[in-house]
């Protein structure tokens, strides 16, 4: 049995994941969907971008998790892309869904070169928060308007220290076996640094034909591509 820890991005909790688990759990696999420190019922939890490192590290030692298959959407691959380094051989695969990729030393608003001052000037504007997108933002990636209001809906602001501390690698995410799922909508091509750690050996690129938020316009899509990730297993 496969143990799925699924991670999140920015504003959302372990509620985004519902109609992902439900198709991993029919399969007769260990989803453990999980809510990073100051987010959805974790608000107010203190969080920098190391304690949610220490957030997914915890889960998977706390539950003793075996064969897992580490999954981090959007903003989540930083922390998530650490954590897999951390946890040794418990490790089967990690799975990057439209994601950031962990850089020594960088954080998430350093891969926004053009979008980095607006990033830093909403968390100082929002008493250390990034406040949640609005409706307009959520257009063209394959939403429906029930979709975005569930997103919406549920969305908690982020805290900002998660976003602006950098990250701390001791190994390269290129030598972990990798899935990097791209979504089409959202942009048509990986960020430069993710498309170098693509020619690993290790990584395989997937493609969806959906946007930035595919547990929520093609949950049973996502679920077949974390399933193929796990059948990649050694």
């Amino acid at each position: 049995m496969t143990q799925f820890v699924l991670v999140a991005g920015a504003w959302l909790g372990s509620w985004a994941w519902r109609d992902v688990a439900t198709g991993l759990r029919a399969a007769g696999h260990g989803v453990h969907p999980l809510t990073l420190s100051g987010l959805a019922e974790k608000q107010g939890v203190a969080a920098g971008q190391r304690t949610h490192v220490e957030d997914i590290v915890g889960l998977v030692e706390r539950l003793d998790l075996r064969d897992v298959v580490l999954v981090g959407h959007s903003y989540a691959g930083i922390p998530v892309g650490q954590a897999a380094t951390l946890i040794g051989d418990r490790l089967a695969h990690v799975v990057f869904v439209d994601s950031n990729v962990p850089a020594d030393g960088e954080s998430f608003v350093s891969g926004w070169p053009d979008g980095r001052a607006g990033v830093e000037a909403a968390i100082a504007a929002n008493e250390g928060f990034w406040p949640p997108p609005a409706a307009a933002d959520c257009v063209d990636q394959g939403l429906s308007d029930e979709q975005i209001a569930r997103f919406l809906t549920g969305a908690t602001p982020h805290p900002g220290a998660t976003l602006t501390e950098p990250a701390t690698l001791t190994q390269s995410p290129g030598l972990l076996p990798t899935t990097y799922v791209k979504c089409l909508l959202d942009w048509p091509e990986p960020s430069p640094e993710a498309a170098e750690l693509l020619t690993s050996e290790l990584w395989r690129l997937v493609t969806m034909d959906t946007g930035h938020w595919p547990m929520f316009s093609q949950p049973d899509e996502l679920a077949r591509v974390l399933l193929d990730a796990a059948g990649r297993v050694a």
